[in-house]
């Protein structure tokens, strides 16, 4: 059976997708939570106000693809396609999210939450947290180098467990690195 092929479609909220492949296309307000999106593949597509929480992603390729405004609690980005994975998320929810040994090197995350999401064992190289909510997050044996914190808060970063080299802080984020001594810091 051939595989589907859609080029530069723009699809709306009560659109269904097949399975196949999706290329420069657009998803404006679609509801796929809880959706087997295993095998797609999407690539310079981009997802606009829409609801991907609990979708299955195995082997699932996102190639360039962005997501602003999205509602995406409890994804399993660590079951994707690794090949060309390129994403960015501007004013998402990534809460519950894994991105357990997943290589999203300069990925930019804006304006975000991204409470209690997996990062352990990340390549995170040269990310951007711009104004992003990591509440609870979990880093361990996450490289971190060159990367941006310096508008995120609530993060907790082990420096002992993490490769930071390079990565940039505010002097507000401070308590952040240091949460694991348990000392107390007064502004």
């Amino acid at each position: 059976m051939q595989n589907l092929y859609i080029q530069d479609e723009t699809f709306d909220r009560n659109q269904t997708l097949t399975k196949g492949e999706y290329e420069n296309c657009i998803f404006n307000g679609c509801n796929l939570a809880d959706k087997n999106l295993s095998e797609f593949k999407f690539t310079d597509c981009s997802f606009n106000s829409c609801n991907l929480s609990l979708a299955k992603l195995n082997n699932t390729s996102f190639c360039n693809v962005k997501f602003k405004d999205c509602k995406m609690l409890g994804l399993q980005f660590d079951t994707c396609n690794a090949f060309g994975f390129s994403v960015s998320f501007e004013d998402c929810q990534l809460n519950y999210a894994s991105f357990f040994k997943t290589k999203i090197k300069k990925t930019i995350f804006k304006n975000s939450q991204l409470q209690e999401t997996d990062f352990v064992e990340a390549d995170l190289t040269s990310a951007v947290f711009d104004n992003c909510n990591l509440m609870q997050a979990v880093f361990d044996s996450t490289i971190l180098e060159k990367a941006d914190f310096r508008t995120a808060y609530n993060y907790s970063i082990n420096p002992e467990t993490n490769r930071i080299k390079k990565a940039r802080f505010s002097i507000e984020g401070i308590p952040g690195l240091l949460h694991t001594y348990d000392i107390d810091i007064e502004k």
